[in-house]
């Protein structure tokens, strides 16, 4: 059976029924096309994210929906060396992201975004070269701009032929919910570096208020239950903690940490979420900068629909905005990964170790913005302590 809308958007994350909430908003009629038969299942990332970015959104968010609110956080090198970041206030929070997700798709629907669960999108469907809609399992759906934000995965963008994310800078994660959590302060994150525990990235513990926490982590090569097994087991500060938790579930997503994508306009299309990579190379964070940009997905198309002009032309908009809205800092922090990338845990080992010898933890407390560094960054690097200062922000964008 054949349907239309002006967008469809494929995809319920958290991306894509924001940029349909957004599009709605203004006056368009959205189809939201989700392959899992629940909003939120499965979760895809712990939804460790700061408070003022979810201000920045507009968003207040139900009690129920967040888990737990953080004054800081502790850093642990390789050999259990710590430094410890605090503030006076809460500067970033956990989410339930199952109900987040949920939430963000109660909000869309309230303004008449119709969402299709169970619905697998088979490809786009193209006519003259642009973008008319999509099929799904077989059944042509009609619209005039698809906003594509499928995920990690761009199966769309491959099967169209269209250029998809850097899969040499995708590395995968791991995490699961667990009980009975000893030694730890509830309102401080705890970060583990180290390649023996999680190469290309780092582990993490994640207090929640009921002695429970998430704990994860992320790899670029090899099975990350298994580093996740070793982690647990292997590391002593972590063991300690965990030793008499138990996991309650596991759940797995790739995290891409190569940058946003060269093009994410085409004719009748534009790219959201991790499917353009809108991801904070330097952590993984994927929800505040996603969001805004398909805050602004959802204007543009709106705008192309109403100008009844669809055409890259006039959707290259979108790419010039969240370009001039995170595009330096994206290129700072895809640096900053790369050269996090090339350092030995003896260097990792010696940079936790400057920390706390140049105070580094004052200078944190006068962050006003840990989504968007890259600017205050740019004369630091030039400095004999490019490295110590790449790690600085790498601290700062956690907390």
């Amino acid at each position: 059976m054949n349907r239309k809308a002006d967008i469809i958007v494929v995809g319920g994350g958290p991306c894509g029924s924001f940029s349909a909430l957004t599009a709605a908003k203004l006056g368009a009629t959205v189809i939201v096309f989700e392959e899992h038969k629940k909003i939120g299942v499965p979760s895809h990332c712990a939804g460790h994210i700061s408070l003022r970015g979810l201000q920045r959104l507009g968003l207040s968010l139900p009690r129920e929906v967040v888990e737990n609110k953080f004054n800081g956080a502790v850093f642990y090198s390789p050999s259990g060396c710590e430094f410890r970041v605090r503030f006076t206030s809460p500067v970033t929070c956990v989410l339930d992201r199952t109900l987040f997700d949920k939430y963000l798709a109660e909000l869309a629907e309230q303004v008449g975004v119709e969402y299709s669960l169970g619905a697998r999108v088979d490809s786009f469907v193209f006519d003259n070269d642009f973008v008319k809609g999509v099929s799904v399992e077989g059944a042509k759906m009609e619209s005039k701009i698809v906003i594509d934000s499928e995920g990690c995965s761009s199966v769309l963008l491959k099967k169209a032929g269209l250029p998809a994310l850097d899969r040499s800078m995708v590395v995968y994660g791991v995490e699961g919910e667990v009980d009975n959590v000893k030694n730890v302060d509830q309102d401080t994150v705890e970060v583990y570096l180290g390649r023996n525990y999680a190469p290309s990235l780092y582990a993490w513990i994640i207090p929640r208020k009921d002695d429970s926490a998430k704990v994860g982590l992320a790899t670029k090569a090899g099975n990350p239950r298994k580093y996740l097994r070793h982690f647990v087991s292997h590391n002593p500060k972590a063991r300690e903690k965990l030793k008499q938790s138990r996991f309650v579930r596991l759940s797995y997503h790739p995290i891409p940490l190569g940058g946003p994508l060269a093009k994410t306009y085409y004719n009748g299309l534009l790219i959201v979420g991790d499917a353009a990579s809108h991801v904070k190379p330097t952590t993984g964070g994927g929800v505040v900068m996603g969001l805004n940009c398909a805050k602004m997905a959802g204007q543009t198309a709106y705008k192309a629909i109403k100008s009844g002009d669809c055409s890259e032309t006039f959707l290259s908009s979108y790419q010039h905005g969240w370009k001039k809205a995170i595009g330096f800092d994206m290129a700072v922090m895809r640096r900053i990964r790369l050269m996090l990338n090339r350092l030995s845990d003896d260097e990792l080992d010696k940079m936790i170790s400057w920390c706390s010898d140049l105070h580094l933890d004052e200078t944190l407390q006068k962050v006003k913005d840990v989504d968007f560094q890259g600017k205050a960054l740019l004369p630091i690097l030039k400095t004999p302590n490019t490295w110590i200062m790449a790690f600085y922000f790498f601290i700062a964008s956690i907390i």
